[in-house]
């Protein structure tokens, strides 16, 4: 099922499954800024990534002494929402604990994912709720949001940079494989713009560790249209697009939570970057994308 919400600037599409955005769509220029799924370069617009976050090693983890097989990034992304309020330029989805879920993650919990739509912005609000009385909740939570580039027919990706604020440097950490080697964290040059290219993308994604208020932007001096992602207090941001491949699409990915380090002992409650919240609490986050 799609949800269509609108204001004045934008019109945006969202699939209940997954509490997925699939469109962005500029209502003047009819510019789409989304991702549109192409399965010959990743067949995903922007899914929700939980309960975790990243690829755990050998696709598992322990929660006292049980193993639990998990996919990478969970499994909310492919989980069917339920719309439980909605008008024309907002709507919330919840997705809950079921049998099923319990067979790999073992917790109750409620996600809730809430779009509002303000002028050419679109606000992405998570909500998890622990209801159980007696147990802590783990998890991890985070966005991949794919945006097309180029946005224009006149411009190339090689014609767009990444752009930074604040402007400064942040520490950043290296794959080996799919996982994370935290040995190897260094300082990225992050107070510079970083161009675009190809080789950008050679060793998979850029993963940086952040705090307080910031901000990416994909912009051109070629046009005016740009895209940007703000968020606040996420510890971790990726970005990416499919390496050694001409794919027309980069994902600002903030992050609360990561994948596994190479040498992780694979219990979930020491994971890197895992979340907890005591029994009956509520954690709350959210990002905007602003398009123009």
């Amino acid at each position: 099922m799609t949800i269509q919400l609108e204001n004045e600037r934008i019109s945006v599409t969202i699939l209940t499954k997954g509490a997925e955005l699939a469109s962005i769509k500029n209502k003047e220029t009819g510019i789409e800024y989304l991702w549109q799924a192409d399965p010959t370069y990743w067949g995903r617009h922007a899914p929700v990534l939980f309960p975790v976050v990243g690829r755990l090693k050998e696709d598992s983890y322990q929660v006292d002494g049980k193993s639990y097989p998990m996919n990478q990034h969970g499994f909310a992304r492919d989980g069917d929402f339920e719309i439980v309020e909605q008008d024309d330029s907002s709507v919330t989805l919840e997705l809950g604990a079921t049998t099923e879920t319990k067979r790999v993650y073992p917790f109750d919990f409620k996600l809730k994912i809430q779009y509002r739509l303000v002028g050419e912005t679109v606000t992405t609000h998570y909500t998890v709720e622990n209801p159980s009385s007696t147990e802590k909740l783990y998890f991890s939570i985070g966005a991949h949001p794919g945006f097309n580039i180029p946005l224009t027919k006149e411009t190339v990706f090689e014609d767009y940079f990444l752009s930074f604020s604040p402007r400064k440097t942040r520490t950043t950490i290296p794959l080996t494989g799919a996982y994370l080697n935290t040995p190897a964290k260094t300082l990225a040059q992050t107070n510079t713009d970083i161009a675009l290219s190809r080789h950008l993308f050679d060793n998979d994604a850029l993963i940086y560790e952040v705090k307080g208020e910031n901000i990416f932007t994909i912009k051109s001096e070629k046009t005016p249209h740009s895209v940007s992602v703000k968020f606040t207090d996420f510890p971790y941001v990726g970005v990416w697009s499919p390496p050694k491949t001409d794919a027309p699409f980069v994902c600002i990915e903030p992050w609360f939570g990561i994948a596994d380090t190479f040498d992780s002992n694979g219990n979930l409650k020491e994971k890197l970057g895992i979340q907890s919240l005591e029994p009956t609490q509520q954690f709350d986050a959210e990002f905007d994308i602003t398009v123009s």
